[in-house]
């Protein structure tokens, strides 16, 4: 990414009236250092039942480079991911959560590392040198107790956490590939590395693994670069925190990585 080249960042919503304010005010300092002004922010919302719609409409009325689009369609991560895509007026485009779980900083982390190698993909990886889990972004000054703590009084789930280490590992056992965060979703790159078929017929977040696996199979080069991964301290999770429906949920991801493994 160079001077005048610039970022669209996509963010997803369904339900986050209470995330999207603090977190669209807390990017747009960081995008204009690193875009120099050069960026949009595209707030894409599936449908959401609380005011999300009403803060972002609030919110692009003092700020040109943010804008929304509504979906009324049949609720879809991946397909509201794509449209985002689909409608970004700039080379590279970046997605993360709306829950603030991916945070300012990191943002920041990931367009330094695309202004070193901008044909590369960067990814945001809770699995490698620097990354790490929610409730732990300050893992240095934080003992067990405190960590648990933070995750009890959290909308995550603890369980959800040691699950998502594990998950990753049964994933990368399956699939031949060396990105250690198959379930990420927090990514940047050139807006024509991307194209429909890596999120359409996915249910949820299982669509990662098709775009790193169609990356891949392009030979684009991919770096993962780690972050800390905050714990939600407003709203609702939208992932479960019961056990059995995390195993559940866990089924289409391991469906993907079978399926694409076969393209090896």
């Amino acid at each position: 990414m160079n001077k005048t080249t610039g970022v669209s960042i996509i963010l997803p919503t369904y339900n986050e009236e209470e995330c999207i304010d603090p977190l669209v005010s807390s990017l747009i300092p960081v995008l204009d250092i690193s875009c120099k002004g050069d960026y949009e922010i595209i707030v894409v919302d599936d449908s959401s039942e609380d005011k999300t719609r009403e803060v972002v409409k609030n919110l692009s009325s003092e700020n040109g480079n943010l804008k929304l689009i509504e979906r009324n369609e049949e609720r879809s991560l991946p397909l509201s991911l794509f449209e985002g895509i689909h409608s970004a007026n700039k080379e590279y485009v970046m997605w993360l959560d709306s829950d603030g779980s991916m945070d300012a900083e990191s943002v920041g982390k990931l367009l330094n590392e695309l202004k070193e190698k901008n044909n590369d993909v960067i990814i945001g990886s809770r699995f490698v040198k620097g990354g790490g889990y929610k409730g732990k972004d300050k893992i240095k000054n934080l003992n067990i107790k405190n960590f648990v703590k933070t995750i009890i009084r959290s909308e995550d789930s603890l369980i959800a956490i040691i699950l998502s280490n594990i998950f990753n590992k049964l994933l990368n056992a399956i699939l031949p590939i060396q990105v250690k965060d198959l379930t990420s979703g927090f990514i940047v790159g050139k807006k024509s590395y991307f194209n429909k078929s890596m999120f359409e017929n996915s249910v949820y977040g299982e669509y990662f693994i098709n775009v790193v696996v169609s990356l891949s199979l392009s030979k684009i080069s991919i770096k993962e670069v780690g972050y800390y991964c905050k714990a939600r301290q407003s709203g609702e999770s939208k992932t479960s925190t019961n056990i059995l429906r995390l195993v559940s949920l866990s089924k289409p991801y391991i469906n993907a990585a079978l399926k694409n493994r076969k393209k090896f």
